[in-house]
């Protein structure tokens, strides 16, 4: 197996600026000027970073010493790789902005202000982005003061540069993610605090199932705007979307349907009523001469319509009358005419799934809804499954998975997962990639990942491959969480600095927690990861207290005598330890109701963030430490 560790920097902000790939690359370019002239300081860079691409062709020597000066006052200091990745960051989007500078009007090179990355928005989306923020928290006690946001001026990212505005809309998007208290919300915070936030939000939109890899604030807006928006896209929300199939079979496939097809199935549903011929594949092209907006707003609201629309012949005069449609219907847009005949993808797909939420003409009545009743999620394999979906997705592959079940299935996405957390163990000329038409093949696949996981020493008694092609859920979460747990435990042994290079197991970690929680001078302890006093929480916060003093404000924190009380403190246990920096995927029902896979994933993350960061690093505020 092989004996690779991963490039870690102290700053989780930082590191979620890079890839692996591009930290080994830039730790290469790093340690090569080491070895050219032993200590590096600042004023070798100007000369040395001229190696690097973008920076040496846009920039010449005299403007990324100016650029260096201006973030450092003494140029003779010594500079450490973190150091090296913050002044790359700056140069290289000073560079992409001089690289970008011929771009077209309608578009703006915008600098991100929670990141120095660099990221093309139209600024009809910057708009719409904005105008919904504008709605959405406007009533948001500590952001209405900085409320409305002029679209016009780049006040939305300088609003966005603490943190604040990206962790509530999460909890827009997705309404419980955060625990509010646990964001940093003075009027002014120090660097430490915004970094905070920062990892806080990062950490929080994985656990929604974001990519967040090289993303800036726009990026983010755009993803949560996107989420909130297709929330109700699902059987669970709404069960009426069962009219759109006739029988059992089609509802297991339009459950393994990722919310933007159910969105286009669902539209074309309701444009075979009016007779419209086509078939909408796309929110782009499919859309932008505005015929099937007409027929469908037709369809769903007829009163608010004039049929005169189907004579028109220009598609902007059209686009023009189908937004009025819509605003008579009380239907919130955030998209011009011009959007439309243009094909905007993201804000056409935002028009069509406003339409949704506002009326979507499914009957509240349906003997169909009966195929969702006859098959009742549990709501333990459901929280599971969730679980390891967003874990897969925070990987970042092109292949996003919205049911594991299916998806898991033809056997590729769980070689891509065995490769990403044991490099170099999956034989990828024997392996079949999609699409794969041929059911053998996946059974090849997937005879392969059962193979590597016996290699890897998982419990697989009597499974094949073949129980992953049949998708049998139970085998299935089996599996995924032999992998989490192989990760979680892999990650710790990477750092042998603390290990001793042995092996870790469950027992030391639940030996390390209780240790430190006793060292710090508190009473908790658990027995095993199955301990039912746990379910108050009291003993995750006095770990996260015993590792880093200053992230629990104790007097938030209940005494977990009565369901709310335990809930209210799982809660506020999940979002500091992301703001601390621990990427989990846990919700506050695994701890209440004591999830021994789920509490053993949390310790172990806030194992792995101690053992990576010593806590005379940090400052030494300390949050309230009054008695419960």
């Amino acid at each position: 197996m092989s004996g690779y560790a991963g490039i870690f920097v102290s700053d989780p902000w930082l590191q979620n600026q890079f890839t692996q790939a591009e930290l080994r690359s830039l730790n290469n370019q790093f340690m090569g000027m080491r070895r050219e002239i032993g200590k590096i300081t600042l004023k070798d860079l100007p000369s040395k970073m001229s190696r690097l691409k973008v920076i040496g062709q846009f920039l010449c020597e005299e403007e990324r010493e100016l650029i260096i000066q201006d973030m450092n006052q003494n140029m003779d200091d010594e500079v450490d790789f973190e150091s090296f990745l913050k002044i790359f960051l700056q140069l290289q989007a000073q560079a992409t902005s001089r690289r970008g500078s011929g771009a077209k009007d309608s578009l703006s090179f915008l600098k991100a202000a929670t990141t120095t990355l660099l990221h093309t928005i139209s600024k009809s989306e910057k708009a719409s982005y904005v105008a919904h923020i504008n709605n959405y928290l406007k009533d948001d006690r500590f952001l209405k003061k900085y409320l409305p946001i002029d679209p016009s001026t780049n006040d939305l990212f300088e609003i966005a540069k603490d943190g604040v505005l990206l962790c509530k809309l999460i909890n827009v998007a997705v309404p419980g993610t955060i625990d509010e208290r646990a964001i940093n919300t003075k009027r002014t915070l120090n660097p430490w605090e915004r970094n905070e936030n920062h990892t806080l939000c990062l950490n929080s939109a994985k656990a929604i199932g974001c990519t967040v890899v090289n993303i800036g604030t726009e990026d983010f807006i755009e993803g949560r705007v996107c989420i909130q928006l297709l929330a109700d896209l699902n059987l669970k929300r709404t069960p009426q979307l069962v009219e759109l199939v006739d029988d059992s079979k089609e509802v297991e496939d339009l459950m393994s349907l990722p919310p933007e097809k159910i969105l286009l199935r669902w539209m074309n549903f309701q444009l075979k009523k009016s007779g419209y011929k086509k078939t909408v594949t796309n929110f782009s092209s499919d859309v932008k001469d505005a015929e099937a907006y007409a027929h469908l707003l037709h369809v769903l609201a007829p009163e608010h319509g004039e049929k005169t629309i189907f004579g028109v012949k220009s598609p902007m005069e059209r686009a023009k009358l189908v937004l009025q449609h819509a605003d008579k219907m009380g239907c919130k847009r955030y998209l011009t005419a011009e959007d439309i005949v243009e094909g905007s993808l993201n804000l056409n797909l935002a028009f069509v799934a406003h339409i949704f939420q506002h009326r979507n003409g499914l009957s509240t009545q349906t003997t169909q809804i009966s195929f969702v009743d006859a098959s009742p999620e549990d709501s333990q394999v459901s929280r599971e499954e969730s679980a390891f979906r967003f874990w897969i997705n925070s990987f970042g592959y092109s292949t996003y998975i919205n049911n594991v079940f299916e998806d898991v299935r033809n056997g590729w996405i769980l070689l891509q997962t065995l490769d990403k957390v044991s490099p170099g163990i999956v034989n990828w000329k024997i392996a079949n990639k999609p699409p794969i038409k041929m059911p053998f093949k996946k059974v090849e696949n997937c005879n392969q990942v059962v193979k590597i996981g016996k290699q890897l020493k998982f419990s697989l008694v009597n499974i094949a491959g073949n129980d992953i092609v049949q998708g049998n859920k139970k085998l299935i979460l089996a599996y995924l969480w032999q992998l989490m747990r192989f990760n979680v435990l892999q990650l710790l042994r990477n750092l042998r600095l603390h290990s001793h290079g042995k092996e870790i197991t469950d027992a030391d970690i639940l030996e390390w927690a209780n240790t430190k929680v006793q060292n710090s001078g508190r009473q908790s302890h658990m027995d095993s990861f199955k301990d039912k006093r746990l379910s108050d929480g009291i003993f995750f916060l006095e770990l996260l207290s015993a590792v880093q003093p200053r992230v629990v404000n104790w007097s938030l924190v209940t005494k977990g005598a009565t369901d709310e009380e335990k809930k209210m403190n799982a809660s506020y246990i999940i979002s500091i330890a992301r703001k601390l920096g621990c990427s989990i995927f846990l919700l506050p029902e695994d701890i209440t109701e004591v999830n021994q896979k789920m509490i053993l994933t949390l310790t172990a993350s806030i194992m792995h963030w101690f053992m990576k960061h010593p806590v005379d690093d940090v400052p030494a505020t300390v949050a309230s430490d009054s008695k419960i």
